[in-house]
């Protein structure tokens, strides 16, 4: 018993560090991304400056050495190998993506949010010098802790930390010094005034067997979405650098690309990661094309070399393509963006219970069953597609056979 004490202490211990720097680092950076949209949506010329802030974002990375950055895969790889995310990756992401948002790239925060986290665990771990095993788990708590003080969303972040490493498994070791970390981080940002995600549900149907048919189908069209996410995030980075190799010649033309397609659609809906038309959606209101819109703009942002995340397009993406399939399938237009959110959030991290977490933080509890009915069914149908290509396929997801031993 006195081992388990010991252990629970030392973790609590390191959590409440890790959850006070990563919450500071967390909060500090909200508000440095919440200020760029501001200035982007006020001065609409920013997005001329896109071609520039894409050349000091390769040549910030190309001075640092680390112009093969693998970023968030290299933080997930971390947590299974001796591999070490480099100190210096904190600052770069925290100032590249909001470079990025400030100058109208599509692009979100998490992908930021893990590297920074992930970034400073490490580092911390290192500096009380802990043993690697100690090391991954700080990692972890890292990644938790900056997610949580973002999004205000703490118990998802704790599951998502732990769950996004490998498809199958969840690494119960680490749900106490996670668990601590995220709602220490979840505190400071809401004492510095950080606003939590949440939107309010409306037009839910009741938990019978009919929805739960109509929720199987959209879950199901989601997957297949979040599968296209996917495959055009991997094949446009690779036919980027199959064509244009120069690292600045090809952010130069990334940004021009962003920039033609934006006037050419239009509006400014899909620049920056698009919290707007989340909420316009969750009211019922979205055009047929965003979701694929919006799949187009991040591919050309973030192939092209700039920074960011992949989750909150993902909310984006889910939450338009739901609104405008779910009336087709006799479901209200804004339960449908919340099914879709979730949906293709879950298809595309391969994480059904941060998933199902997700839906409880952001929609509350109420509708519990048509939420995991959703989770499950894209989880399954999304196959071995994913966003991270370090996540490791550790147990099927058509069997509960081992597949892969590389997640020790």
């Amino acid at each position: 018993m006195w081992t388990y004490i010991k252990t629970f202490l030392k973790w609590v211990v390191f959590a409440t560090v890790i959850g006070l720097v990563c919450g500071g680092v967390g909060t500090l950076f909200y508000f440095a991304v919440a200020k760029a949209t501001l200035l982007r949506t006020t001065y609409g010329w920013l997005l001329y400056l896109l071609p520039a802030a894409g050349l000091v974002i390769v040549a910030m990375y190309r001075l640092a050495g680390m112009e093969k950055d693998e970023g968030t895969n290299l933080v997930l790889e971390s947590v299974r190998t001796d591999r070490t995310p480099p100190g210096r990756m904190a600052p770069l992401i925290f100032v590249a993506t909001v470079l990025t948002h400030l100058c109208g790239g599509s692009s979100g925060r998490e992908g930021a949010a893990l590297q920074i986290g992930g970034s400073v665990g490490s580092f911390v771990g290192k500096q009380i010098r802990l043993n690697q095993k100690d090391r991954q788990v700080m990692i972890m708590c890292g990644m938790a802790a900056v997610f949580s003080a973002l999004f205000g969303t703490p118990l998802t972040a704790t599951l998502f930390s732990m769950e996004v490493i490998g498809v199958g498994v969840l690494y119960y070791a680490a749900l106490i010094p996670c668990l601590y970390s995220s709602l220490i981080a979840y505190g400071v940002a809401q004492w510095a005034g950080a606003a939590a995600v949440a939107f309010p549900l409306t037009g839910a149907p009741q938990d019978q067997l009919l929805p739960v048919i109509q929720v199987t189908g959209l879950a199901i069209l989601c997957a297949l979405v979040g599968i296209l996410f996917c495959v055009s995030m991997h094949q446009l980075g690779k036919l980027y650098q199959r064509f244009l190799p120069n690292p600045y010649l090809r952010v130069a033309v990334g940004a021009l690309l962003v920039i033609g397609v934006t006037l050419l659609s239009g509006t400014r809906d899909y620049n920056g990661a698009g919290t707007e038309v989340i909420a316009l959606a969750m009211a019922g209101q979205a055009v047929p094309w965003a979701f694929t819109m919006k799949i187009l703009m991040t591919a050309l942002t973030l192939g092209a070399g700039f920074k960011g995340g992949e989750i909150v397009p993902a909310f984006f993406v889910g939450a338009t393509f739901g609104c405008v399939a779910a009336p087709l399938l006799g479901l209200s237009g804004s339960f449908g963006a919340a099914i879709g959110l979730v949906a293709v959030f879950c298809s595309v991290v391969n994480c059904p219970l941060a998933s199902l977490m997700l839906s409880m933080e952001l929609f509350g509890g109420g509708h519990l069953v048509l939420f995991a009915v959703a989770c499950a069914v894209s989880y399954l149908f999304s196959g071995p597609y994913g966003l991270y290509h370090s996540q490791k396929l550790v147990y099927s997801k058509l069997s509960p056979t081992y597949v892969n031993a590389d997640t020790k």
